[in-house]
């Protein structure tokens, strides 16, 4: 099987027997030309991966001939070969986009070497580049499911929004997709390149969400053996989104304010600033007027981050995208699955149609991964929707910790759905023993403290909550 495809240009034919008898040898496919005619032929004619170009070619300089090359595919790496006093050259080529040169006559091991790592280089690219599609077109407006009336006439702001750099504040409930629009609105800025870094403001514990946020400089305090970089710093000439600003506590609010008017910050423990360029997004739940109101959140950085508001309307105010929302999502949880599910029945969506949907589209799309894994059908029959039994309150965890994880009627749930209830009901079971102390909960749980905070932030526990119980 071929590892690549290698075009070989050079006016010396024992030379392209040599190379071509060597490189088949390593299992690559070879092409040759003697000129640059035949070269850009082969180009056009045939995927290639990689170029190895003579310097002095009878008629034509190589380094041309590499410029012609690369306007056919900009992406191809190629390989100049030189002789010993054309070196000057070869580091000129390289400055002009070649990816390395070869001298003559050529050794063997250095040939494998400069071919594995172009290969290599340029199969990351490539990834590289698929990822970033991949994400755009996840998160292109385009692809944002909305037929509503509603939805559209926020999607239709927002695109206008990301042309801007101001601060951008969207509220709305759980599961309504603040972050998508977020990410949506990064890849539709001129900011698209440079990276999004979000963070769950209430998913951090207060003692280390302003080294999160702003970084620390090594002995700054007691764990910090580095020094390390905060998101801010992270983000610098992308995007920063900041997830349930209202959550963040009243004593790192100051810090953000100043870090938001100056764009520049101090780390934990260092003397000199950090300027930053960093477009802001906020999201809240939260209705942070009246959060304001019960001092609960700082009246000027409210207005600071007031600055363009969208409200991202819940699921139950635009029932019309739900049979939009089920078309897409049954492809991806078919997908996921390895379940072929057509669809709906007319019974199944109706119900769909009829809930409220507290949880909004997160609601939705848990609800239909539960009933395409359980059924054995083409279509999901209403007596799958809701019918997984879901602990609503301590009491309930507390029998799920003792093992009642089984429904008493009904289909039995999935092993996914049952470990996840488990793990959560025992997380809080443990923080009420512990009264919130997250290091003797860690402990009793056999957890590094920084891997139970994951575990926290996955269930959406919130460590404050339960330094209140006595």
């Amino acid at each position: 099987m071929s590892t690549g495809r290698i075009l070989v240009v050079d006016d010396d034919r024992n030379l392209l027997e040599l190379v071509r008898t060597r490189l088949e040898a390593a299992k690559y496919e070879v092409l040759t030309a003697v000129n640059g005619e035949e070269a850009r032929e082969a180009l056009n004619g045939d995927s290639i991966d990689l170029s190895i170009v003579d310097l002095k070619l009878a008629g034509q300089d190589g380094m041309s001939l590499m410029e012609e090359l690369h306007a056919i595919n900009p992406a191809l790496p190629v390989i100049i070969l030189t002789g010993y006093g054309s070196i000057e050259g070869a580091v000129e080529a390289i400055k002009r986009g070649a990816y390395g040169y070869l001298t003559k006559p050529i050794d063997p091991r250095d040939l494998q070497l400069q071919i594995a790592r172009a290969l290599e280089n340029r199969r990351l690219a490539s990834e590289n580049m698929r990822l970033k599609e991949l994400l755009k077109e996840k998160f292109d407006f385009t692809n944002i499911v909305a037929k509503s009336d509603k939805m559209q006439k926020v999607l239709a702001g927002v695109s206008r929004i990301a042309q801007t750099e101001s601060t951008v504040y969207i509220h709305g409930e759980s599961g309504t997709g603040k972050e998508v629009i977020a990410k949506a609105i990064h890849l539709a800025s001129e900011r698209k390149n440079k990276p999004f870094v979000a963070i769950n403001c209430a998913a951090v514990p207060e003692t280390l969400l302003e080294s999160e946020l702003f970084g620390h400089e090594k002995g700054s305090f007691t764990g910090a053996v580095r020094s390390t970089k905060g998101f801010f710093t992270q983000a610098h000439e992308g995007t920063i989104f900041l997830d349930e600003i209202g959550d963040m506590p009243l004593s790192i609010q100051p810090k953000l304010l100043r870090a938001l008017e100056e764009r520049q910050f101090y780390p934990i423990g260092s003397e000199k600033p950090i300027q930053v360029d960093v477009r802001v997004i906020v999201a809240t739940k939260k209705d942070l007027e009246e959060e304001v109101k019960k001092g609960l959140f700082r009246e000027d950085l409210f207005y600071r981050i007031h600055v363009i508001p969208v409200r991202l309307p819940p699921l139950r105010e635009r029932k019309e995208d739900i049979p939009h929302l089920v078309g897409h999502l049954l492809q991806k949880i078919a997908l996921q699955t390895k379940n072929d599910v057509k669809g709906l029945t007319p019974q199944a969506m109706k119900k769909l149609m009829l809930h409220d949907w507290p949880g909004n589209v997160r609601e939705l799309e848990n609800t239909l991964e539960y009933a395409v894994t359980m059924t054995e059908d083409k279509l999901v029959t209403e007596d799958l929707i809701f019918e997984t039994r879901v602990p609503t309150a301590v009491g309930s965890q507390e029998s799920a910790i003792r093992g009642d994880l089984l429904p008493a009627e009904g289909p039995l749930r999935s092993l996914k759905e049952a470990r996840a209830e488990f793990e959560k009901a025992y997380l809080i079971r443990l923080l009420e023993h512990s009264n919130g102390s997250a290091a003797k909960a860690a402990e009793i749980a056999g957890k590094y403290r920084a891997d139970f905070y994951d575990l926290l932030k996955k269930h959406g526990i919130k460590l404050q909550e339960f330094k209140k119980i006595d």
